[in-house]
């Protein structure tokens, strides 16, 4: 007889840098943690409790984890795909959950997202859900060839990438071959083009109501990939923009169905309005709520999230108003890092909070495509968001790649 909720043991699915924090918060909690991933190599192995070679995409598996770790708890941070794993298998446990294991679909995969925000009138540019290459096709006719490809079941931006009139060149068969290689159920995201300033929002929801923390400013590579290259907040858009966007985060929000946790809604502000890109129901990744997050507003997003998830109280009031930003270090063409040049003292610089390098030289590197073809980053406070951004650009100008 498995005896959930009474060993103080939380399954978490995902090893990598990004969910590192919430694996040190929920230890901090005073939970035992058991880590999922199918890498072997993943970080998070060496802070977890238990570690676990266990693909965080496979209900069975897990399941039979959670089973046997007898886990109170099923969760994730930043990753997208286990949140509809964790939901799942918490349902099927009777074990806590802040989002339905059916809302969860609409949360990870692009597709069901799209149609449940616009049964619900959100606003959003248009799209076609693409099955075949002749959907492709009448799709990429629709919107001119003026319009972004996706897969539906990707993240970290791969697979993305802006269709212009010179991919007429190449056939609608081809085209959605690619696009679909990214998917693991084979479908394609066509969606109108809209362009306008981008900003992601940080919302924490409880027992069904909604508190926005802050709002992020972005910065991606120009077209056609639209890779993440920076990230800023409070955002410097104006207050009456600011309002707009928080009232349509948290209409998305409603239409997916949290009932507690926090969620990543990214929106572009459009000559029309603000419009939903894409939303998330768990933690921004790019070290958006574990690094620039505490240094904005005082708050620990990530352990207030993992206690939100684990039943425990938490104080979400921002308390503190500073800005914070970090930029990502990129290569300006493809090739082998045979050294990478950080000054000794960038480090103890006013504002410098952080530099990490993910890579060394030896490894190879593209320009950035997606989200994992990026070699580092900094991460840099100031007292307000134009001070840090400045500041991290500044310390980005520093540190230099060579190349071979």
């Amino acid at each position: 007889m498995t005896n959930f909720g009474l060993n103080n043991t939380v399954v978490i699915l995902g090893g990598s840098r990004l969910q590192v924090p919430a694996i040190m918060a929920a230890q901090r909690l005073g939970f035992r943690v058991v880590c999922a991933d199918y890498d072997p190599d993943a970080v998070g192995f060496k802070v977890a409790d238990v570690s676990s070679l266990t693909s965080t995409l496979d209900v069975e598996a897990v399941e039979a984890l959670a089973r046997e770790e007898q886990a109170d708890f099923v969760i994730t941070s930043t990753s997208d795909a286990p949140v509809r794993v964790a939901a799942l298998v918490s349902e099927r446990l009777g074990l806590p959950t802040g989002i339905s294991s059916a809302d969860a679909v609409c949360a990870t995969q692009k597709d069901a997202m799209r149609r449940r925000l616009a049964e619900h009138g959100v606003p959003m540019p248009e799209f076609e859900v693409c099955n075949n290459a002749e959907e492709f096709g009448r799709a990429l006719e629709r919107f001119g060839y003026d319009c972004i490809a996706k897969p539906a079941d990707s993240a970290a931006s791969r697979g993305v990438k802006l269709i212009t009139p010179e991919d007429r060149a190449t056939s609608a068969t081809d085209l959605f071959d690619l696009f679909r290689s990214f998917s693991r159920k084979g479908t394609v995201m066509v969606e109108q083009r809209v362009t306008g300033r981008e900003v992601s929002v940080e919302g924490m929801t409880l027992d069904g109501k909604t508190t926005i923390l802050t709002i992020t400013d972005k910065l991606t590579t120009e077209p056609p990939f639209f890779v993440e290259l920076g990230h800023s907040e409070p955002s410097r858009l104006p207050i009456e923009a600011q309002e707009a966007i928080r009232e349509v985060a948290k209409k998305t929000i409603e239409a997916i169905g949290i009932v507690t946790g926090p969620s990543h809604t990214e929106i572009m502000l459009t000559d029309e309005g603000p419009k939903v890109i894409e939303m998330a129901a768990r933690l921004g990744g790019d070290f958006i709520t574990s690094k620039l997050v505490p240094l904005s507003t005082g708050l620990d997003f990530v352990e207030g999230t993992v206690a939100a998830a684990l039943g425990l109280p938490f104080d979400f009031e921002v308390k503190a108003h500073r800005g914070s930003a970090i930029r990502f270090i990129t290569a300006d063409h493809a090739g082998t890092i045979s050294s990478i040049d950080v000054p000794d003292n960038l480090c103890h610089t006013e504002g410098v909070e952080e530099i990490e390098l993910y890579l060394k030289p030896g490894d190879s590197i593209e320009t950035p495509h997606s989200s994992n073809d990026r070699i580092g980053h900094v991460v840099c406070s100031g007292d307000n968001a134009d001070e840090a951004a400045a500041r991290a650009e500044w310390a980005l100008g520093q540190i230099k790649v060579n190349l071979s």
